[in-house]
């Protein structure tokens, strides 16, 4: 009898668990983040365009389009606890389907910044790119990564993450190799936007990807960003030849419009009488960032909302462009148009032209090895 007794609550206590289990099991089902999607538009193409929105709980939110990965709307609070889209973006979807001249939310490959005379040599064969900035190469060339329609890869995706896959084809723009990409961006609890970059090719190639949004922390996209205030650690910067094509020369900042060591309002320097200000309409060089590694390299400040945003990164340069060639052709999201200096970038890359400057770190990528480079843009507020 005991015995009988004694298997019995076994069995009991065996069911018990597996339902406990199950119950578990359902409950964390239930309660899985799901990718939020929504209709954006349709491409000339006949593309379905969706648009993916991230959020975390403290109620920011990134939307991001699966044509080019391009972020079209990014919230962030002020020192009053207001959340504004704080990037820049088209007001029609058309917008970015005829070219994104300004590059805005885009992402940004097979090679971010400049190619100088669009070519370069690798093992003693000369490929030649589309020159679509006067007679150099610019982001990846006028059909770039910002231009293709990227695959959501669903599974590794939920309300914080969005991963997208791009498979650019052996000799496309002029590249050799197929090159298979993934970008992973994550919006965390952190008030931290996380971009991971990946790719892998089949045949030796060059590849610098990069994220090309502009941001005004202001909240007001009428309003220059000369009144914010960035600090980079980096003791030099790189500069450039009348085409924006670097002269192979690392310059020290010391002393010079382009030391922003200590942080400082864009606006101070900007407009003084510095040959390589006056090439760049501003600033729109390459800064040689110190340290390895992933961390933080800079910030940039907006003393009237309080808001601040770090730049950390694994990557060797930042690109700070000051939006000198923002025209007013465009409307803005809120109001009035795209005027001068209105955006800034902070475009972490390798140094443009690198394939052309062997004294640069290099931007080659063989058969069998990942490359892999990530970029956070964390928030917070001063008040």
């Amino acid at each position: 009898m005991k015995k009988r007794l004694f298997k019995i609550t076994v069995l009991l206590l065996a069911a018990l668990s597996i339902w406990s289990c199950s119950k578990k099991e359902q409950s964390s089902t239930d309660t899985m983040e799901k990718l939020t999607v929504s209709d954006y538009a349709v491409s000339p193409a006949g593309d379905s365009i969706k648009q993916y929105t991230l959020k975390n709980k403290n109620g920011m939110e990134a939307k991001i389009i699966n044509y080019g990965a391009i972020i079209t709307s990014f919230t962030a609070p002020d020192k009053e606890g207001k959340f504004q889209d704080i990037v820049l973006g088209y007001t029609k979807p058309e917008d970015y389907f005829n070219g994104n001249p300004y590059f805005f939310g885009a992402l940004i490959g097979r090679y971010g910044n400049r190619i100088a005379n669009a070519r370069f040599e690798l093992d003693g064969k000369t490929y030649d790119l589309d020159k679509n900035d006067g007679p150099n190469h610019l982001h990846g060339g006028k059909n770039g990564f910002y231009t293709k329609l990227w695959k959501v890869d669903e599974k590794a995706s939920n309300d914080h993450t969005l991963k997208l896959d791009y498979t650019s084809a052996d000799g496309e723009e002029g590249f050799p190799g197929k090159l298979d990409v993934s970008v992973i961006y994550t919006l965390n609890d952190e008030n931290a936007l996380e971009i991971a970059y990946s790719a892998t090719t089949d045949k030796k190639t060059i590849v610098n990807l990069t994220q090309h949004s502009y941001f005004n922390l202001s909240g007001n996209f009428t309003q220059p960003i000369t009144d914010h205030e960035l600090q980079l650690r980096a003791a030099s910067f790189i500069p450039v030849n009348n085409t924006l094509i670097p002269t192979g020369e690392l310059k020290p900042v010391a002393g010079t419009p382009f030391d922003f060591n200590q942080s400082k309002l864009i606006g101070k320097d900007i407009e003084v009488a510095d040959e390589q200000l006056k090439l760049g309409k501003g600033y729109d060089h390459c800064w040689v960032l110190d340290g390895k590694g992933l961390r933080t390299i800079g910030s940039l400040y907006h003393p009237a909302t309080g808001r601040v945003m770090e730049v950390i990164t694994t990557e060797p340069g930042v690109q700070f462009y000051s939006g000198n060639f923002l025209d007013g052709k465009y409307d803005t999201k809120t109001g009035g148009k795209n005027e001068f200096r209105t955006g800034l970038c902070l475009e972490t890359q390798h140094y443009p032209d690198s394939p052309n400057q062997p004294s640069f770190p290099s931007v080659v990528l063989e058969p069998g090895q990942k490359y892999e480079t990530k970029t956070i843009y964390k928030f917070s507020v001063k008040q």
